[in-house]
C-alpha cells in the first residue's frame, strides 16, 4: 500500500473511533468497504457532512493506484469499530 494511502487510511481510522457525528460518517464509509452486505452501505452524501480533509482522506483511499485489497494489518482497528458502531454484527 502507498504511504499516501496507508496515511489516509490511518487518519480514517482515527475520526472513526470517536463518538461525533463525523465519525460515525467515516465508519459507514470504512464499514460499506470492509463488508456492506453485513455493515450498511455509505451514503455518499456524507461526503459534504465531513471536514474538507476527511473527505480527502476518503477519495485518497478510494482513487489509490493500487487493485482493492483488504487491509489485513489493520484488520484489529477495523474491529474496533465494528464493536462500536455495529455491536449487533459478527467482527469475522
Amino acid at each position: 500500500m502507498e504511504d499516501r494511502v496507508r496515511f489516509a487510511l490511518e487518519k480514517l481510522l482515527n475520526v472513526a473511533n470517536g463518538d461525533t457525528g463525523q465519525g460515525r460518517r467515516v465508519a459507514n464509509f470504512i464499514l460499506a468497504w470492509w463488508n456492506a452486505g453485513e455493515h450498511g452501505g455509505f451514503d455518499l452524501t456524507d461526503l459534504a457532512n465531513v471536514d474538507s480533509e476527511v473527505a480527502e482522506d476518503m477519495a485518497t483511499w478510494l482513487a489509490r493506484e493500487e487493485d482493492l485489497h483488504y487491509p489485513h494489518d489493520y484488520r484489529g482497528e477495523i474491529e474496533q469499530i465494528i464493536a462500536r458502531w455495529r455491536p449487533q454484527a459478527e467482527t469475522a
